[in-house]
């Protein structure tokens, strides 16, 4: 969660009395209609009792464009191209969605350490195959992902760019699957997201 190094917002909490002293002026930019990242925005809105207009781009760079100009009040995005921004003190980081601190910023926050209980979103990677691939097939995917996981130089930049490496069984992913459904699906119902938008 950054907002531009003009806003009046330092922290959560003050972002949340601004937005509520400006009754749904503020603006969240979205790098794409349906993104994880405008999920987090409808997510922290919702959380934190407060209106915003989502403002969605084709994509992340102009989104942050916007951002250091100061044109969208807020943005919620995967923090890898935004941690030479915030080194730069061109966006101001208020806070990180994930459930702990990453390693990229650790002087950053949580949103549940900055008072919303229990908000955890994070962006994943996984490798998917058509339905029918053989299982011989899934497995040397699988093992062969593992090993690159498990390469410490990989692992070490992985976690510089800001990710948390997991790495799963094909079995784990797919009841981590079931559960973000569960989880996104009312959510995007009530916000009223739609693939057609």
């Amino acid at each position: 969660m950054v907002v531009p190094s003009s806003s009046p917002a330092r922290s959560v909490a003050e972002f949340i009395a601004h937005a509520k002293a400006n009754n749904g002026k503020l603006t969240f930019a979205t790098p794409g209609h349906g993104t994880s990242p405008h999920l987090a925005g409808e997510l922290f809105k919702r959380a934190a009792g407060i209106g915003m207009t989502t403002v969605p781009y084709r994509g992340a760079a102009p989104a942050i464009h916007d951002v250091i100009a100061g044109r969208v009040d807020v943005f919620f995005n995967n923090i890898a191209p935004l941690v030479s921004l915030m080194q730069q003190n061109q966006v101001r980081a208020l806070a990180v969605t994930t459930a702990k601190r990453t390693p990229a910023a650790p002087e950053v926050p949580t949103l549940e350490e900055s008072g919303l209980p229990g908000f955890d979103v994070a962006g994943w990677y996984a490798f998917f195959v058509p339905a029918n691939t053989p299982a011989t097939i899934v497995r040397k995917i699988h093992a062969d992902t593992a090993d690159a996981l498990a390469d410490p130089a990989i692992r070490g930049r992985l976690v510089e760019l800001g990710l948390f490496v997991v790495g799963s069984t094909p079995a784990e992913l797919g009841r981590f699957l079931k559960s973000e459904m569960e989880k996104w699906g009312p959510l995007i119902k009530d916000a009223g997201i739609s693939i057609r938008e």
